[in-house]
């Protein structure tokens, strides 16, 4: 076997294969319809049989606008962001705009190595997933002079516009109701310990303040999952036995607290009521069902769309900042 690294097809390819002009290869595929019907069957079986790959990469640097969107995403395990991309792509697909994707794992210089990278691309606006970057994404972005929307969440110092909901009062207020449930020894289960789960732990801390109630954390860095959840859970009991509350940073470790509490024998919510955060659809199928902070990342998906694309046709945008809220849903484990 030959140890040559094999070559990527290209237009020439093609062309030499048919025996017809390179420009006739890169016309069809601009606009398949200005090639004569013959040559057109010609050409897409050549790419087929050659597996050619178009590279989009240099046309998108000749020009001034790539029709691009940058979308920055922390995490790819993390399935709250399926529906955030779902909305985007609504909106980008119906105008014609393709949307590139980048994952930085919650790191703040990885997330400035991929903007720098789609920036190279000359994409044509961003949108980003965190509200805490580098100085130097900072000034990238500011040379680059492009839209940018941060999403999410509501920082205090916004880039350009941004679209979220305010996780400080969201936490607050599904604790105050914990509280007005009666429970008194509620912990928060954090992970990852990113932005997010910081505001929801201020959040939590806010009302356990106001009701003269010592807050009571149990957090990791590590990656959260159901499994996690079961530690978490352990480690409050041996600190905390007469724990009656936890609240979650998100729906994974709510479910797998859940999970994890009724093997022990412990009910819900009678002696322990759990409540997570994003609303996810497995926690309809669990029993009982689990009582969730509803985030509308499909919609904060969309919104952001929207107004990038808004602010490249030159519209005026009405609010650069947009909180589109979120609901407490009807389970049962509050």
């Amino acid at each position: 076997m030959s140890n040559q690294k094999k070559n990527r097809t290209t237009l020439q390819d093609i062309a030499d294969k048919i025996g017809i002009t390179k420009m006739t290869v890169s016309r069809y595929l601009r606009n398949p319809e200005s090639v004569a019907a013959k040559t057109r069957d010609k050409i897409a079986l050549a790419i087929e049989e050659l597996g050619y790959i178009e590279n989009k990469a240099p046309a998108m640097l000749s020009k001034s606008s790539s029709r691009a969107i940058g979308v920055l995403l922390p995490s790819l395990s993390n399935q709250i962001f399926a529906s955030f991309v779902q909305g985007i792509e609504a909106v980008t697909k119906a105008h014609g705009y393709e949307t590139l994707l980048a994952h930085f794992s919650y790191d703040e210089v990885e997330e400035e190595q991929k903007i720098a990278s789609l920036l190279s691309y000359q994409v044509d606006g961003l949108i980003l997933t965190e509200s805490h970057h580098t100085p130097r994404t900072l000034q990238m972005i500011k040379t680059a002079g492009l839209p940018v929307v941060e999403t999410m969440e509501i920082p205090a110092q916004p880039i350009d516009m941004v679209v979220g909901l305010d996780h400080v009062a969201a936490s607050y207020d599904v604790v105050t109701r914990m509280l007005s449930a009666g429970k008194r020894r509620i912990a928060y289960f954090g992970a990852r310990l990113d932005t997010r789960t910081r505001l929801r732990m201020e959040g939590y801390d806010k009302a356990m303040l106001e009701a003269g109630l010592t807050p009571l954390h149990v957090l990791t860095e590590e990656h959260s999952s159901f499994s996690l959840a079961h530690d978490l859970l352990t480690r409050a009991l041996a600190e905390h036995p007469d724990l009656d509350g936890v609240f979650c940073t998100n729906d994974d470790i709510a479910i797998g607290t859940l999970l994890s509490a009724t093997q022990r024998g412990i009910q819900i919510p009678q002696q322990l009521s759990i409540v997570g955060y994003n609303a996810l659809d497995i926690g309809l199928s669990v029993s009982p069902k689990l009582t969730s902070v509803d985030t509308p990342r499909y919609e904060i998906g969309k919104k952001s769309a929207e107004l990038l694309l808004a602010r490249l046709k030159g519209e005026e945008v009405e609010a650069s900042v947009v909180d589109l809220g979120y609901r407490i849903t009807e389970g049962e484990s509050l």
